[in-house]
């Protein structure tokens, strides 16, 4: 792995998005958009809905975006032949999935800050921890996106087939993180499996910022969620191809 060369690679993807304004929208507007949605549709419910399970989709947003938008482009770059033009070069795949890592988890970071700052600031999300560390929260989940988009890229020869991993990577990580039934209220085989899924401690962590000031829990569940992204982005390194065949 070499540092010159996975900044320039995050660089290049940073360009690329600078000139996509579609989908730097999607990535920066969306997110803000859904979480309004979300307030405006149980403003005038008596329970505290959006407080409950705000949190969580600040966990999920930006996961399902980044995991979407990831997982498409990576794989443009292999059908258009401009992944192994660049594998040709002095560069390894690892400085590859870096690069995009690293330019992903920029923008990331800008996206959970508007995200955060449009829940907590005008839509009156109640938090008890510090708001900064729902930033941090919410970039580490999206860096998870786009390393399990990486990964999954490497097994479809379309975009429509990479599309179709949502289903079987995203999809139980939603039902089985906690957003909807408390984990240690699934069933017991449940629980064991949502336990060894990274986007549970996501919710998790950011829940606890909302119910207490206490950081430690949360600084365990992000080093989970920081950990698997490596795992994965390790494994993305190990099993990405120069080109679909």
């Amino acid at each position: 792995m070499n540092a010159r060369i996975t900044l320039a690679v995050a660089l290049r993807v940073l360009t690329q998005l600078r000139r996509d304004h579609r989908t730097l929208a999607m990535l920066l507007v969306l997110p803000c958009v859904l979480m309004s949605l979300f307030w405006w549709m149980f403003q005038d419910s008596p329970a505290p809905i959006f407080d409950r399970l705000g949190p969580g989709l600040l966990a999920l947003f930006p996961f399902i975006i980044m995991f979407l938008v990831t997982s498409v482009t990576t794989l443009r770059e292999r059908a258009s032949g401009t992944l192994e033009r660049l594998l040709s070069m002095p560069m390894g795949k690892l400085d590859f999935l870096l690069g995009y890592a690293v330019a992903f988890g920029l923008v990331a970071a800008v996206q959970s800050g508007l995200a955060v700052a449009l829940s907590v600031g005008l839509l009156g999300l109640d938090v008890s921890g510090p708001g900064w560390l729902l930033v941090v929260v919410a970039m580490a989940d999206a860096v998870l996106g786009t390393a399990l988009g990486l990964f999954v890229s490497a097994f479809a020869q379309t975009e429509f087939q990479a599309v179709q991993f949502m289903p079987a990577v995203v999809i139980p990580q939603l039902l089985l993180c906690g957003l909807f039934v408390p984990r240690d209220r699934l069933p017991a085989l449940l629980e064991a499996i949502s336990d060894v899924l990274p986007l549970s401690y996501a919710v998790d962590a950011m829940t606890s910022l909302v119910v207490t000031t206490q950081t430690i829990e949360v600084w365990r569940d992000l080093g989970v969620v920081a950990g698997c992204s490596l795992v994965v982005l390790a494994l993305g390194a190990a099993t990405l191809r120069r080109r679909t065949p």
